[in-house]
């Protein structure tokens, strides 16, 4: 099992900025892809962000250029700086924990974030 760490949602006001961190622990392994979803209400969840251990990124379109995701791999940690935010980046943000083919996926709780306009 790998357990997830989540930290650093909050209150922000539109335009502004925070920065998410997840730490993994327990039964990591060498080749993995990290990364952040999104669930807002009444909507399902989405892809915000993944960096593979290899360094390869990967964004929804609706974030680029104002979120960027970064790890850690000596620390199985990974971060997601979010800049610029908008009423729309409302939502809980869930770090996600993978191999390659997806057989082993785990989630942290969530951590929420809240863009007020």
């Amino acid at each position: 099992q790998v357990q997830l760490m989540e930290s650093g949602g909050g209150l922000v006001q539109a335009g502004g900025s925070l920065r998410l961190s997840c730490a993994a622990s327990g039964s990591t392994f060498s080749i993995s892809i990290m990364g952040w979803y999104r669930q807002a209400p009444g909507k399902e969840r989405e892809l915000v962000a993944t960096i593979s251990s290899g360094g390869r990124t990967n964004y929804a379109d609706s974030v680029k250029g104002r979120f960027t995701v970064s790890r850690d791999n000596a620390k199985n940690t990974v971060d997601l700086q979010m800049n610029s935010l908008k009423f729309e980046d409302t939502a809980v943000y869930y770090c996600n924990y993978k191999d390659p083919f997806g057989t082993r996926n785990y989630w942290g709780q969530g951590t929420q974030v809240t863009v007020s306009s």
